[in-house]
């Protein structure tokens, strides 16, 4: 039943995302373990069209919001305006109150901007003039950058990338993948007929199935010790965090779900390994002059931690 689900999910995706099988099965992947996304790509390269897609699969609301300079945090958040009938301040919330989040080009706003969605993103709630406001259980972010773009950008902060469960490029098509793009845009864009293929108790169930999928002993503390080693790692300066380890141990179980298992394994955990792990790391200065990248650093911790047999 919920791995029907999953294909379902993946066949309606597929119809927009044309060769883009591994990103869809990881986003759904960090979706169903309650996780966040952040999409770091060259322009043109589908961010926003998979995040519009998988908003167009659901029954859940949805809202874009495109980062700018100027953006400031009452525009994310909402804000408080005095209503003369009632003698009363009422808020007007922002975007952020949804349930599926496109902060696009997220990079672009102020640091201050940015920080408004860390309790929003950590803990699924937005505390504005002394008053806490839930955002629900289905808060999902999806956030999309580009990586070599300096001007008017401001990288992310070590604790606003931690709020993320995984990170990972979609890449270009290949020759076949990017002409069947153009057949199937001809005419019009497929995502103007995409309609809902899933309902809220078929995501629910998604979920309750991946939290029942087993991790054994010997696989947990293999995904311990991938995560530990990235903090003594050479030409690391600020490792992974066990918040890393958390999401990690919850987005392998929708793996394995969605593969027909019930019990994780090391391949799931290594599937995984460098979307996890590779934007919480910090590189020493001169490490990161010299040519390493936190990728590597990543790759080399998974060939020299064994994993269980």
């Amino acid at each position: 039943m919920s791995r029907a689900i999953y294909h379902t999910l993946l066949a309606n995706l597929e119809t927009v995302m044309i060769g883009q099988r591994r990103a869809i099965r990881w986003l759904l992947a960090a979706f169903t373990a309650g996780g966040h996304v952040l999409l770091e790509d060259l322009p043109g390269t589908g961010k926003t069209t998979l995040a519009k897609a998988f908003a167009g699969s659901l029954t859940l609301q949805f809202q874009r919001i495109q980062f700018t300079p100027d953006l400031l945090p009452s525009d994310l958040l909402g804000v408080s305006i005095f209503d003369p009938q009632q003698q009363q301040f009422r808020l007007h919330r922002g975007p952020v109150f949804t349930e599926v989040l496109l902060a696009d080009e997220i990079n672009r706003a102020s640091p201050r901007t940015q920080a408004a969605l860390l309790e929003a993103m950590g803990e699924r709630q937005v505390s504005l003039d002394g008053q806490r406001h839930l955002l629900g259980e289905w808060f999902f972010v999806i956030a999309t950058q580009n990586p070599i773009e300096f001007h008017g950008a401001y990288p992310l902060p070590e604790a606003q990338m931690d709020r993320f469960a995984l990170r990972f490029a979609l890449g270009y098509p290949d020759l076949a993948g990017e002409l069947a793009v153009l057949a199937a845009q001809r005419e019009r864009h497929p995502l103007d007929t995409l309609a809902p293929c899933v309902d809220r108790a078929a995501l629910e169930t998604l979920r309750q199935s991946a939290a029942a999928i087993r991790i054994s002993d010997e696989v947990s503390r293999y995904l311990v010790e991938l995560t530990a080693a990235t903090r003594t790692a050479p030409g690391v300066a600020m490792g992974a965090s066990p918040r890393a380890s958390l999401a990690w141990m919850k987005t392998v179980r929708a793996l394995a779900l969605f593969d027909g298992l019930d019990f994780v394994t090391p391949d799931h955990v290594q599937e995984l390994a460098t979307a996890v792990l590779a934007h919480r790391l910090k590189l020493d200065p001169q490490a990161r002059f010299s040519g390493l990248t936190a990728e590597a650093v990543v790759g080399d911790v998974v060939r020299r931690v064994a994993a269980p047999v």
